[in-house]
């Protein structure tokens, strides 16, 4: 990972709602709404601030998971759980005994983090200072759901964090504090999750500690440089090997873990096999001999050919060059390095063979559970 940048944006446009106040030395009051492991992260960096008292932990129900589908808790629930703080589960917050019990808290702040259902307007007024949203990207940039994966499909050098009071509109608020990141071209989906996580939690004590000294201040959104990143589904891990290597390299990272970059490979009797790609490299172009250990004069390759082992990663021709796999994950086997997919898979394949069928076809089965590297 990239050096983060450690100077946080601060900005001249005093807070217009709810205003912020001096230390009253007494702990600010907080309500904290989270589900997955990146907002578990947050609570436990919230949960080390003495002059905050977390009076409960608001979570998704326990949802069926896995191959079996055992319900199972959310990593906030699991997290507060080890804490001791109370946990609420409603199925909505906009049930009327729901939104009386978060009122009756009387709470400084809501704090929500990844929270993954709809947050009604209802409840932005009921806090004395409102709500604040730690959101893993650099507002306007990226509003919704996947703003990480969005940042790595689009190849972007940089991501960060931003604190933001929240607004009836999907994640318009005004910014409080910003922090940006780099991103490496070796980061996946995983990797800058995990150091986004633990970047907004930071930021976030950052921002609690302004707003008892009485100096945080915000700036509106410029609401005509927005972009969205929509909720992942699962066939948009398809890759598209017709696509430069440096587009498929991003594409493979930003699905990785979830929902997993795949192609299909085809079988016997017309069949076709799905085959998770775990983040590789780029390799040289397809005209070079190096870069793919065949004659000058072979011809460039048809994307999703496959070209040849080049050391211990196995060699698959892009639009412009080779893209280097050294795992593979059928949907009929474990994850396994090149070599074993070589000699299990592709012996029926010579170099030149082109490998990756169906880019745009659907086989009706979701494959394996992609695992983390």
């Amino acid at each position: 990972m990239a050096q983060e940048a450690l100077t946080p944006l601060t900005f001249s446009a005093p807070i217009s709602a709810h205003g912020t106040s001096p230390d009253t030395g007494y702990p600010l009051q907080v309500v904290y709404f989270g589900t997955p492991p990146f907002a578990a992260r947050i609570l436990d960096d919230l949960s080390t601030d003495q002059q905050v008292r977390i009076l409960a932990v608001v979570t998704q129900p326990d949802r069926p998971c896995g191959r079996g589908r055992t319900c199972k808790p959310s990593a906030v629930k699991e997290a507060a759980l080890k804490t001791g703080y109370p946990v609420l589960q409603p199925e909505t917050l906009k049930d009327p005994a729901v939104v009386a019990a978060l009122e009756a808290f009387q709470a400084d702040f809501f704090i929500v983090a990844a929270y993954g259902l709809i947050f009604p307007e209802t409840l932005l007024n009921l806090p004395i200072h409102g709500c604040l949203n730690v959101h893993a990207s650099l507002l306007p940039r990226y509003r919704g759901a996947s703003p990480i994966q969005a940042a790595l499909l689009a190849g972007d050098p940089a991501t960060g964090i931003t604190i933001m009071r929240m607004a009836k509109g999907m994640d318009t608020g005004p910014i409080l504090l910003q922090r940006a990141m780099g991103i490496d071209i070796n980061d996946t989906a995983q990797t800058l999750h995990d150091n986004l996580a633990a970047q907004g939690g930071r930021l976030l004590l950052e921002t609690l500690a302004r707003h008892r000294a009485g100096t945080l201040v915000a700036l509106e959104q410029d609401h005509s440089l927005a972009t969205y990143a929509p909720r992942l589904t699962k066939d948009m891990g398809l890759i598209d090997w017709n696509q430069p290597a440096r587009v498929v390299h991003d594409h493979i990272r930003a699905m990785h873990p979830w929902p997993g970059a795949y192609f299909f490979l085809p079988g016997e009797n017309q069949t076709k096999r799905k085959v998770a790609v775990h983040p590789g490299q780029i390799g040289e172009p397809l005209a070079s001999k190096s870069a793919v250990d065949a004659p000058q004069d072979a011809g460039k390759p048809e994307p999703g050919t496959f070209i040849d082992m080049h050391g211990d990663m196995l060699a698959i021709a892009c639009r412009d060059k080779a893209y280097l796999v050294r795992h593979f994950h059928p949907s009929d086997a474990k994850r396994m390095d090149a070599q074993a997919f070589r000699c299990g898979y592709l012996r029926q394949f010579c170099p030149g063979d082109r490998l990756c069928l169906g880019l745009n076809e659907p086989d009706g089965s979701d494959g394996p559970p992609p695992e983390e590297s």
